[in-house]
């Protein structure tokens, strides 16, 4: 099993380097300057530059550099779309990617999408449900990792079932990075966000709120948050939570590259 900590080079590895895919930079396609985690849809593109415009309007120029690019959790070269007649930018799902219009479920794959909890299946729901129905792909809340190597013993993770695990607070010297670091099953991928709960991985903006509440050591973070912010008990504050995410562009990066990375795992061939 790789474990893969927040903040990891997503170039680096041990393994032979596969070729990056050069990818036409139309109108509307969804990318990451890995660099500086700005993520944004193409607004124009030449072969020198590129103009991408993130869900708050703000736009930024990039250089077209190869392999400069993340597009849907993986290194890509963008280069100019060819020119000829204009198009409509193709349907995206709120994960950012091509849209599958009349969609029929694919049957469920052997392997699985584990996450921490309830919340976590319901914001992956919300932002990648269209991919993951695409793609055949379950995921299932475990309500906490402590017990994640006896799961995994049960589970037998193999080719063809693999088991991707979403974890929270998945930092250096974290209670929960000394749970993985012992596991080693190269059918198992465990990726993670840095942040306490998955609440804090939805931009703040989308909640209309300046910046997550600082909540003290010791106590319960979701009903700190709820009483510095005045959303009552955390079912509500959760409600307010999922409400205010619509897609991709309301979640911070680390999370969107956690999941991308997972569902790549789960359904590589």
């Amino acid at each position: 099993m790789r474990s893969v900590n927040y903040g990891k080079d997503v170039l680096a590895g041990g393994r032979k380097r596969r070729e990056v895919p050069q990818i036409p930079a139309e109108p509307g396609l969804v990318v990451e300057d890995p660099a500086s985690g700005f993520c944004g849809a193409v607004i124009r593109a030449d072969k020198r530059e590129v103009l991408l415009e993130d869900r708050h309007g703000a736009r930024r120029v990039f250089p077209m550099r190869p392999a400069a690019f993340l597009h849907e959790g993986k290194p890509a070269t963008l280069v100019p779309a060819p020119s000829g007649p204009a198009e409509a930018a193709p349907a995206r799902s709120a994960s950012g990617s091509r849209r599958v219009e009349g969609l029929r479920a694919r049957q469920a794959r052997g392997s699985r999408i584990w996450v921490e909890g309830l919340h976590d299946a319901e914001l992956v729901e919300r932002v990648w449900g269209h991919d993951l129905r695409v793609e055949g792909v379950v995921v299932e809340p475990l309500h906490g990792v402590d017990d994640l190597p006896g799961l995994l013993a049960e589970f037998e993770p193999a080719a063809g079932r693999r088991v991707g695990v979403l974890v929270d607070h998945l930092v250096p010297g974290s209670k929960e990075s000394r749970l993985v670091e012992g596991i080693t099953d190269p059918n198992v991928l465990i990726t993670g966000h840095p942040y306490v709960d998955v609440w804090e991985a939805v931009q703040p903006a989308a909640l209309g709120i300046a910046q997550w509440p600082q909540v003290p050591r010791g106590q319960d973070w979701k009903q700190g948050v709820c009483d510095a912010l005045g959303w009552g008990e955390p079912a509500e504050g959760w409600r307010r939570v999922l409400s205010g995410v619509s897609g991709f562009r309301d979640l911070q990066a680390p999370l969107l590259g956690a999941v991308e990375q997972l569902i790549d795992f789960v359904t590589a061939e």
